[in-house]
């Protein structure tokens, strides 16, 4: 993966760097600051972006709009946000931006390096990958539910946020202790519910976790 890292925090910053050119991802840029990202963003094109949300120089959300930026002018680019922080209102944005390349992982809550490089990478090939935390949040916040989450059963709304943060048929049977036959049931029929008809130019899992964040 071609990498730009944006992490007010010197030492983070360097640790990131290091961990990912370890593990053989290019690190084209480290910067700063919200406009330094938006500049390397421009020069390098990356395939992510590991973004801070709070920079300078009022250390509020210029990094989360600079991510909403760069998803608008960079689509192409997938945004993974990483840090303390829970921004539901310019979060949700970011994710109506775009329908696939978008992460929010909470610093304090990542396990482990690979949780960290597995989340990035999904985020570079077009998936999701969200914090059990900010799906809950973001859920919270989206009002009264309908246009088809409404017909959703209780075990289907499981298997949605599942989905939503980013992990596999597999994991989710693993964690519901079910057989992947029966969560691929569970998908195809949210699908259904949601109305979303198989398509070649849309990512359907992603398109219903973007449907179930945005209700």
């Amino acid at each position: 993966m071609r990498v730009v890292i944006a992490e007010d925090a010197a030492v983070l910053r360097e640790l990131l760097t290091e961990m990912l050119t370890e593990r053989g991802h290019q690190v084209c840029a480290a910067v700063p600051d919200a406009d330094a990202l938006r500049a390397a963003v421009a020069e390098h094109r990356p395939d992510v972006t590991v973004v801070d949300i709070r920079m300078p120089p009022t250390h509020t959300d210029e990094g989360l709009r600079a991510a909403i930026d760069i998803r608008r002018t960079h689509p192409g680019t997938g945004v993974l946000l990483f840090s303390q922080h829970i921004e539901t209102k310019y979060a949700a944005q970011l994710l109506a931006e775009g329908s696939a390349g978008v992460g929010y992982l909470l610093k304090d809550r990542v396990a482990n390096v690979a949780e960290f490089t597995d989340a990035l990478a999904r985020v570079a090939g077009g998936g999701t990958a969200l914090d059990p935390e900010v799906v809950t949040q973001l859920a919270a916040g989206g009002g009264q539910q309908g246009d088809g989450l409404d017909a959703l059963t209780e075990r289907e709304r499981k298997v949605l946020t599942m989905m939503a943060e980013g992990r596999t048929n597999a994991a989710i049977a693993q964690a519901l202790h079910v057989s992947a036959g029966t969560v691929e049931k569970h998908v195809a029929s949210i699908f259904g519910k949601l109305g979303l008809p198989a398509s070649e130019d849309h990512n359907r899992r992603v398109l219903a976790v973007l449907h179930y964040l945005r209700a």
